[in-house]
């Protein structure tokens, strides 16, 4: 039984602001160090200044130094008159404690003076240092440590602004590249309790020689649940601040599967080593070169977790050659023949913990401390020894044996196997899973079979008409007993051990007629059912995964007996031939690369909840399907270069999301969806025949759209009303003419994205109305040589400072010659036209 205790949790991303200013006030408080703060706020970044983060009445010093250890970065900026404050120095002292002690990251800024002035002591410094000495003769020593922190400060690579340059430019390229440091040190969650990681942690740290030059591939390798994942993690949170760029992949034994897969992975290693940045490689070989190009002279930190291959290493990471001296990557596996056939000499074998560790463990999830009551000592020690000391087990059978009320209970439960031991490491999980009602098993089984990765809203979408009433209970229920997490983004996330067990346990019902079970994902079975036609309507779902890409030649019978046929998801498979039939009570068709090029013509899916059909064959959505589809929910055909219509959208008003990115034939989209009213997300990115788009659109929902590369595209859409929930227009190198004054409407607005828009002319007065844009890029419009002007219109630039908006304007002036060159910032007192708040950049961040 579980008693209240405060229990250590592990989470290295607990900071409390992004940032902490340190500044000399009357040197920079109303100027830079403002200016500053203004675009740090803007970007998104938590920022603390000394003047307004308090609490009035608190003890300012001790406060501060507590904020200082719990920011990310201190951007440190050194100006005439910073020596001469005390408070200053020893914020800067603490600065340099953290930066030493928690490699937390540090960013000087010499604002008007030379660092080495600051380095050797010398100008107003060094002046400044022996006044100090003068007035502190009986404290010498804390004078001595400032001098030799200035020192350590003034080493740093930091940011030099000097007399005459763009303050507002030189402000802009700081908090870009204070973004991306944020971004690639975003930490990884590592686990709720971290018993035994910090040592493992260690002795990786040394098997990998951190600091030396070279690169090296080494592998983490145990067995399945001891925690090989959960290490990786923790190792790629200790060291990652240590390299340019680092990246840690997930699931790659699944993902690399697949050509698609391995795309998926290239383009993420990228993403994430350069620092967001969205790039598309094309090719898997293409990928490699761009890789090699961007990487070969960045020191990388790579995991690859969860592999169980190596074949296509050297098209993600070139056994390391691809990247630049002191990389290194870092393999788990449960396979060690998998290294040492490849060459890995460099092998870390995780252990199980041992027994103090194990019982620490287990009784943070059964007794939420860090040990046991004295009258469940005996039980708990019993408890360990059956699930054998591995921490997925202790987690899981944990928390199931927490839940029991009495010692009665504890004791019931393992006596029940003392006869019968398990000896195989599934079975402990099991127990938890008998445990579990009826309807939470078959939530249980779906994951297992069909949606570990999978989205927890398109879940409970799926599961809301299958016979339960309250499909969000089941999953939270699997979520408090330790069988699913959900991860950053909100995806589902299910221990392989866990899948396995689940999916062992669907394959026994029964056991020699695949056609008889509820659901299919072993490949054997998938293919034996399909191209003998010996479905049943006992099949609910069917998974098509493959070890490798095959063909299956589908016949006019393939799906004809299964009539409760819910889920189908084809992974790699190339399914061809004749489909002359689907099932009516289809809720998800997931058919990548589907060479059908319409649907079975007596197909009326009127219980279909999702519609992925990416890379397909499919040329129209007819009048006669679209009727059919009110309870969709996301319609994605990205990649379908064959598709040329789509017919009337107004009977999907269930519709959240639509991808038609890159269906390169399509001509025109159907009216109905300008007003989809629980439309979120719209991407046409990539449609380059794209002529018709709705002229008038009222969209209540909408968060996002893009019609980047929409070549043909000359007219956006009429605001017919006002949308507060779109926060980002993309229209990159759209063919997009001008936009309406309509879109004044668009009062939620953040992102407007239109550079290289080549035939756009003007915009219209109302984008003053926006109160919430922080980034305009208008990048290379050649014929937008004009900006609006508000007529008869002045405003305070204290009351524009709503509008944080941040102009883009070419970088290459002789492309627009007749763009202002507007000052980015004006004194509070002074009055200027609307335009002048408008922070102007002179690079895209893209």
């Amino acid at each position: 039984m579980k008693r209240a205790s405060s229990s250590p949790i592990f989470n290295p991303n607990s900071w409390t602001y992004d940032v902490f200013l340190s500044f000399r006030g009357e040197d920079t408080r109303c100027g830079f160090t403002g200016h500053l703060l203004n675009s740090l706020v803007h970007k998104g970044i938590n920022t603390f200044i000394d003047d307004d983060g308090l609490t009035r009445g608190e003890e300012i010093s001790s406060s501060l130094l507590k904020v200082i250890e719990e920011s990310r970065i201190s951007i440190i900026i050194f100006s005439e008159n910073y020596a001469s404050s005390k408070w200053c120095l020893d914020e800067l002292v603490q600065i340099f404690h953290c930066h030493e002690s928690k490699q937390q990251m540090v960013r000087p800024v010499f604002y008007k003076v030379d660092p080495s002035d600051i380095r050797h002591h010398k100008g107003s410094f060094g002046e400044a240092l022996a006044k100090h000495e003068r007035r502190l003769r009986e404290n010498v020593e804390k004078v001595k440590l400032w001098r030799t922190t200035l020192t350590k400060a003034a080493n740093l690579s930091g940011d030099h602004f000097k007399e005459g340059e763009y303050e507002y430019k030189f402000i802009n390229n700081l908090v870009d590249e204070i973004s991306v440091q944020l971004l690639n040190q975003t930490y990884l969650n590592v686990a709720k309790y971290p018993v035994g990681i910090e040592s493992r942690v260690q002795d990786i740290y040394q098997l990998l020689s951190i600091g030396t030059t070279g690169r090296c591939v080494a592998g983490i390798w145990g067995a399945a649940g001891i925690g090989k994942t959960t290490i990786a993690k923790a190792v790629y949170n200790s060291i990652g601040h240590r390299f340019q760029g680092r990246c840690f992949l997930e699931n790659v034994g699944e993902k690399s599967l697949s050509n698609e897969g391995l795309l998926h992975l290239q383009e993420t290693l990228l993403s994430e080593t350069l620092g967001g940045t969205n790039l598309k490689v094309g090719t898997v070989h293409k990928g490699m070169n761009v890789i090699k190009q961007r990487l070969s002279h960045k020191k990388v930190l790579l995991i690859l977790d969860d592999v169980n291959e190596l074949d296509w290493l050297s098209n993600l990471a070139g056994a390391t050659g691809l990247f630049g001296d002191g990389s290194r990557v870092i393999i788990t596996t449960k396979d060690k023949g998998l290294l040492t056939r490849n060459g890995i000499k460099l092998i870390y074998e995780v252990k199980t913990l041992d027994c103090y560790q194990a019982l620490e463990l287990f009784s943070w999830y059964a007794f939420d401390t860090n040990e046991p009551p004295v009258e469940y000592v005996a039980l708990a020690r019993r408890a360990i020894d059956y699930v054998q000391r591995l921490p997925l087990a202790l987690k899981v059978f944990g928390t199931y044996l927490g839940t029991l009320e009495t010692i009665d209970r504890w004791q019931t439960i393992l006596d029940s196997y003392k006869s019968a031991p398990y000896k195989e490491i599934q079975k402990p999980f099991r127990i938890c899973y008998d445990a579990l009602e009826e309807e939470e098993k078959q939530v249980f089984l779906d994951i297992a079979c069909f949606f570990n990765g999978k989205e927890k809203d398109i879940l409970k979408e799926l599961l809301k008409d299958d016979e339960l009433d309250f499909p969000e209970d089941y999953i939270e229920v699997l979520i408090q007993k330790a069988f699913i997490s959900l991860d950053y983004d909100n995806r589902i996330w299910m221990h392989n051990l866990l899948e396995q067990m689940g999916k062992h346990i669907a394959r026994q019902e029964p056991l020699t007629e695949p056609g008889e079970r509820s659901r299919l994902w072993f490949h054997k079975d998938v293919y034996r059912v399909l191209t003998e036609n010996t479905g049943t309507s006992k099949i609910k779902g069917i998974l098509v995964k493959f070890p490798k890409p095959v063909d299956i030649l589908l016949s006019a019978k393939s799906f004809s007996g299964m009539s409760n046929l819910k889920y189908f998801i084809n992974c790699n498979a190339s399914l061809s031939g004749y489909c002359g039939y689907l099932p009516y009570s289809l809720k998800l068709i997931d058919w990548g690369w589907c060479q059908l090029k319409s649907f079975p013509s007596n197909f009326h899916p009127k219980e279909l909840i999702v519609l992925h059909m990416p890379h397909s064959h499919i040329t129209q959505l007819g009048k006669g399907l679209m009727k059919c589809l009110t309870k969709v929910t996301s319609l994605n055909f990205e990649g379908c270069k064959f598709l040329k219509s789509i017919s009337d959208f107004s009977g999907l008003s269930n519709m959240k999301s639509l991808n038609l990115r890159y269906c390169t034939s399509l001509l025109e989209i159907d009216p109905s969806v300008g007003f989809l009213e629980n439309l979120v997300t719209l991407d046409l990115e990539g449609c380059t025949n794209l002529e018709m788009f709705p002229n008038r659109v009222g969209w209540k929902s909408l968060e996002s759209i893009s019609l980047k590369y929409c070549k043909k595209l000359k007219k956006f859409p009429e605001i017919v009303e006002k949308m507060e929930s779109l926060r980002s227009i993309y229209m990159e190198a759209s063919g997009i003419e001008e936009l309406p004054s309509s879109i004044g409407f668009l009062s939620g607005l953040h992102i407007l994205f239109a550079n290289r828009c080549e035939a756009l002319k003007n915009l219209p007065c109302s984008i003053y109305e926006f109160q919430h844009l922080s980034f305009l890029g208008l990048n290379h419009c050649p014929k937008l040589v004009t900006l609006p002007n508000k007529s008869n219109s002045e405003v305070s630039v204290s009351n524009v400072g709503s509008l944080p908006l941040a102009l883009q304007t070419n970088s290459n002036t002789s492309h627009s010659p007749a763009l202002p060159k507007l000052g980015a910032y004006a004194s509070q007192d002074a009055t200027y036209p609307a335009l002048i708040s408008l922070i102007i950049l002179s690079a895209s961040p893209h």
